[in-house]
């Protein structure tokens, strides 16, 4: 009954985008709905696949995350290049920003048990914990989005795209050749015994590479999660008179200024972030609920410390597990690659971290 009322719900919400904002949207708000049922339905978690490489020498969760990128790359390169005016890549710049960044997300994420995505389809899903802390996320983002520019004074060089300057053949066998070395050195530390493979996620991984490339085709641009965090708390705190946007480097940019100042329905990442929740509530109501396991007070200000820094850190580093990862190496991004290296690190230093709190 609550399913059929949902669906309701979604139908009709399509259809509102579709006449009153975009039938862009439209489309978008489906897309970000299958990315939701897949994430929640199938568990495909990037915070856990790394945990479970870490803690138990398993690889499954993490090949399954490489397929996934080397058949968005397949995917989405050859657009790229064949649209370079109408589609764009997911560049970010080479910097300390994103070094430092990157690493705290990864450290972040396990303490949180979700990076972007994760704490996205986990609050669909109703979880307590991830969904205390998207608020807190957003406020992070919006915060780390302010003082980004402080960050980049540091030291930062230009987005270097592989698609741009090698072209779709050449970018895409150089990101397939980095995919299957890094896949080869997971087996190799994970031991001879090891499972590596798991259907279910390898069925998710192609299911997502598919609504990725989607994402691309539609919005003109690759999937995103953290924006549309930013993007609301900068209305709210616009709105509170707590933030002069035309004050900021960050949000005084044009692109920017126009998005924070039109409906959040015509933002392309937001439109996808309301999709996945929608998406992951359909597979909650769908299951049984099982009652979560209580935290103690000190467990949730951890957990939501996290949240807070999950936020931050995703805007230094130009993305999260998705618009930093998945977008950025699958679009031949350089970026995309740091980010992967220092938040492997940090997640070595979040599990610790975790497993001290005993989460």
């Amino acid at each position: 009954m609550k399913r059929i009322f949902l669906a309701v719900v979604v139908i009709a919400f399509v259809f509102m985008l579709a006449w009153f904002v975009a039938l862009r949207q439209a489309l978008l708000f489906l897309v970000g709905l299958g990315m939701g049922a897949v994430l929640a339905g199938m568990r495909f978690g990037f915070t856990t696949g790394w945990r479970k490489l870490i803690e138990q020498r398993d690889p499954s969760g993490v090949l399954a995350q490489l397929a996934l990128l080397g058949l968005a790359a397949i995917l989405c390169m050859p657009m790229l290049a064949a649209y370079p005016k109408d589609l764009e890549a997911a560049l970010g710049p080479p910097s300390f920003s994103l070094i430092i960044g990157a690493f705290v997300f990864g450290a972040a994420m396990q303490v949180a048990d979700g990076c972007g995505s994760g704490t996205l389809y986990k609050a669909g899903l109703g979880i307590p914990l991830n969904t205390a802390i998207l608020p807190v996320f957003a406020v992070g983002s919006f915060l780390g989005s302010a003082t980004l520019e402080r960050w980049l004074s540091l030291g930062a060089m230009r987005p270097y795209g592989l698609v741009a300057h090698f072209g779709a053949g050449e970018a895409l066998g150089v990101t397939l050749l980095g995919l299957i070395v890094l896949g080869a050195l997971v087996v190799r530390w994970s031991g001879r015994s090891a499972r590596l493979l798991d259907h279910k996620l390898l069925l998710g991984a192609v299911l997502l590479a598919v609504l990725a490339a989607l994402n691309l085709a539609i919005a003109g641009q690759p999937w995103g999660i953290v924006y549309g965090f930013g993007l609301w708390a900068a209305k709210v705190a616009t709105a509170a008179g707590l933030f002069d946007p035309a004050a900021n480097h960050f949000w005084s940019e044009a692109v920017n200024m126009t998005t924070l100042r039109q409906s959040v329905f015509l933002d392309v990442t937001s439109i996808t972030d309301i999709g996945i929740l929608a998406g992951a509530l359909w597979v909650a109501l769908g299951k049984p609920r099982s009652a979560a396991k209580p935290l103690t007070g000190v467990q949730w200000t951890v957990g939501i410390v996290a949240g807070f820094l999950l936020g931050y850190s995703s805007r230094l580093a130009f993305g999260c597990n998705i618009g930093a990862m998945v977008s950025g190496i699958s679009t031949g991004s350089v970026h995309g690659w740091i980010w992967v290296f220092m938040a492997f690190l940090g997640s070595l230093l979040g599990v610790r971290v975790r497993r001290h709190f005993a989460f």
